[in-house]
């Protein structure tokens, strides 16, 4: 199978051995970040660091500013830690040592953008904003989204590109010194705090003959024994279902599925207009529709007619729950990426890549992706390089 390792352009860029270290791994392919959250990593090789700290979500080339002027929102350049064209100058050079290289593009995850416009975020049942999240049902998000996607996933010499976050994000986030595991939270209470009730939302609910108030007002009386400690319940529609009851979960559902999709359909349009032949483009994705976050929740039929393929997570032993959904789905052409970590620190197993590889290839899988060769170790990238050769 063609596989791919996810890279940084800082883990390239002042490294003159990063490239052909990389290709040795056996891979051949890199996803490189040209649009990225804020972010700490760790760069273990590097002859001039060892952290990068990326202090808000940023374009690693150059902002057009032709197309951005006066617009709010629009991308942030970066800073020191991707200075210039860091994306341009990292592929050139691993497109030098026989890669291809795709962009990776994160969309509605910008802690920045909702710090500075907070009206822009997702606002939960009890009126907290999440400045992390971008609220993709707002048109000025979205054509923000759209407009970056297009922008950032078609740079000079990209083959395709991955979309990351091409959906709803909510309450779970890598946070700073996060504190807030003191109540177990399951899928469906999860799924509760990430409702919006921004005057967007609120808007579209009413589209759906529901009141906003009301409906914020059901969600924290549903909640209420949550916070109590109860049990959360099953995972799921069924889950939300018990919480909310069934006619408001159908209904929230609803909004948030199409106003999901619709931010997926515009954004490969936008880049599939601004490509050439045969680009092709994936979504980082989940099939259970209603889960936010990187991998967006997705309905895997319709997906798979809209782009050429996913991007899945299945590390851990998820690669059944996340593959099957889309198998029976796809075409001779579509693309169902297996997503590992290799990191061994990071909970991934790279000593069982090989076993790993071959379940997910038995269940459908047509492409690895690795995460993360800028991250891992040389002990992980040695147990790497062995189970591809």
């Amino acid at each position: 199978m063609k596989t791919s390792a996810f890279l940084y352009p800082w883990d390239v860029t002042g490294d003159p051995d990063a490239a052909a270290r990389t290709a040795d791994l056996g891979v051949q392919q890199v996803t490189l970040a040209s649009a990225y959250h804020s972010t700490r990593a760790l760069t273990p090789r590097h002859p001039r660091h060892r952290i990068v700290t990326a202090e808000h979500a940023a374009v690693l080339y150059p902002v057009d500013d032709r197309r951005w002027a006066g617009r709010v929102p629009r991308p942030y350049a970066a800073g020191p830690w991707a200075p210039g064209d860091a994306y341009g100058e990292a592929a050139g050079a691993l497109r030098d040592a026989g890669l291809d290289v795709h962009t990776w593009v994160v969309l509605a995850h910008n802690s920045r953008l909702g710090a500075e416009h907070p009206d822009t975020s997702v606002v939960n049942a009890y009126g907290d904003r999440y400045p992390w999240a971008p609220c993709i049902a707002q048109p000025a998000v979205l054509a923000y989204l759209v407009d970056l996607a297009a922008e950032a996933a078609v740079r000079p010499g990209a083959r395709g590109t991955e979309l990351e976050s091409c959906g709803w994000y909510g309450l779970a986030h890598l946070h700073a010194h996060d504190k807030i595991a003191g109540i177990g939270l399951g899928d469906a209470a999860q799924y509760l705090m990430s409702l919006c009730f921004c005057p967007a939302c609120s808007d579209g609910y009413a589209g759906l003959e529901l009141s906003g108030d009301e409906l914020s007002a059901a969600v924290r009386a549903a909640l209420e024994p949550v916070w109590s400690g109860a049990a959360t319940g099953r995972p799921g529609p069924a889950g939300i279902e018990k919480l909310l009851g069934p006619d408001l979960a159908a209904a929230t559902l609803a909004w948030r599925a199409r106003t999901a999709r619709t931010l997926q359909d515009k954004a490969v349009a936008a880049v599939r207009a601004t490509a050439p032949p045969g680009f092709q483009v994936l979504l980082h994705a989940d099939p259970v529709a209603h889960h936010c976050g990187a991998n967006a929740g997705v309905d895997p039929a319709r997906i798979l007619s809209v782009a050429d393929g996913v991007v899945l997570p299945c590390t851990g032993g998820g690669a059944e729950s996340m593959l099957t959904p889309f198998t029976a789905h796809r075409t001779d052409a579509s693309v169902l990426a297996a997503n590992f970590t290799v990191v061994s620190g990071m909970g991934g197993s790279p000593g069982t890549l090989a076993e790993d590889a071959a379940h997910a290839a038995s269940l459908g899988a047509t492409e690895l992706r690795l995460y993360h060769a800028g991250l891992a170790s040389d002990a992980d990238l040695a147990l790497v390089r062995a189970a591809l050769s």
